[in-house]
């Protein structure tokens, strides 16, 4: 049985110029010690999708209006508030996007991360500071003994994020949801951050959702890989597949964009056009207007499909087997 089981979310989002479909029939599912990367661009759902597992979508104007996510046997989008707590903070931790805004600013790095502590377990005060002066330590904060009791505006932008990491991770959670931890670090940092994670996934079994917008941290840490796009998944596979049989023209243009990719010289790849308008319904694919495989059947509705082992495609000309992306 999976850790995680999340089937046809969808959660939309109700402002004065209409309803955004941000997340649009979502499924997936996570094994203990999996890790998913979720990849896309800004406005994707990447991170609305999380954020409605944790049921941290502010309503309103969010609401979740169906699927379910069924974490260890508990449907997290209809638990009470009481089974909620137990979860949230103890057996599924987050890292959150801004480290600026994450953090209260009032208090005192130590007193936020001992509060996971203090309300989970039955440890003593001075326990719990030292078991966060540990994780700080491992997080790559120098000196943590005295700069755990600073205030969050002492910290530079990367040190607070490293912060976040460790709030996060100090309660020893069976599931991380990671979105974008490393956008404020350095490679060097970075990599010391994933080998941290990849450490504690060894030690507990910990299963880790990453939302990155970097394909390279994809390739080289998760073991399966989703990409959405206009609120959708388009793909999703294992990742040396995923990269090796590419079945999404959004997928393939993703990957063009890598600038290591490049030929030197020449101008980078973008991906032509703009994301769609998420607030007007889309029957069809939402990538057809930049899509440079379109056809008039693409405008046709399109489902999620098996084409191969583990490996599915919402391209229609995909699943047909008209277009082959890798040998284009």
């Amino acid at each position: 049985m999976p850790l995680l089981e999340v089937s046809n979310l969808r959660t939309s989002f109700y402002t004065r110029y209409g309803v955004v479909r941000a997340v649009n029939d979502v499924s997936f599912s996570l094994e203990k010690g999996d890790t998913l990367g979720i990849v896309g661009e800004s406005g994707s759902g990447k991170s609305v999708t999380c954020y409605s597992l944790m049921r941290l979508i502010p309503q309103p104007p969010g609401k979740i209006e169906g699927g379910s996510a069924v974490f260890d046997g508990v449907d997290l989008l209809s638990a009470s508030p009481a089974q909620l707590r137990q979860i949230r903070g103890k057996r599924i931790s987050m890292i959150f996007q801004d480290p600026m805004t994450s953090l209260n600013p009032y208090m005192r790095i130590s007193e936020q991360i001992i509060e996971p502590l203090l309300i989970h377990e039955k440890i003593s005060r001075a326990d719990a500071v030292q078991r966060a002066i540990t994780m700080l330590q491992e997080v790559g904060v120098p000196d943590a003994a005295n700069r755990v009791h600073s205030y969050p505006h002492e910290f530079s932008g990367g040190m607070r994020q490293r912060v976040m990491i460790a709030l996060a991770l100090i309660t020893r959670p069976e599931l991380l949801i990671a979105d974008e931890p490393t956008t404020a670090l350095d490679v060097t940092v970075q990599a010391q951050i994933l080998d941290l994670v990849k450490k504690m996934q060894r030690e507990l079994g910990m299963a880790v959702i990453w939302i990155t917008h970097d394909l390279g941290v994809v390739a080289g840490f998760c073991h399966r890989v989703q990409v959405m796009y206009g609120g959708r998944v388009m793909e999703r596979a294992g990742t040396d597949e995923l990269f090796a049989h590419t079945a999404h023209p959004y997928t393939r243009a993703l990957q063009k964009s890598i600038p290591a990719l490049q030929t030197k010289g020449a101008s980078l790849y973008t991906i032509p056009g703009m994301p769609p308008d998420l607030s007007r319904k889309i029957e069809g694919c939402p990538f057809v207007p930049r899509c440079e495989f379109v056809q008039d059947q693409c405008s046709q509705p399109v489902e999620l499909k098996d084409i191969g082992s583990n490996h599915k495609t919402a391209c229609l000309r995909v699943q047909k087997k008209e277009i082959h992306l890798n040998h284009e």
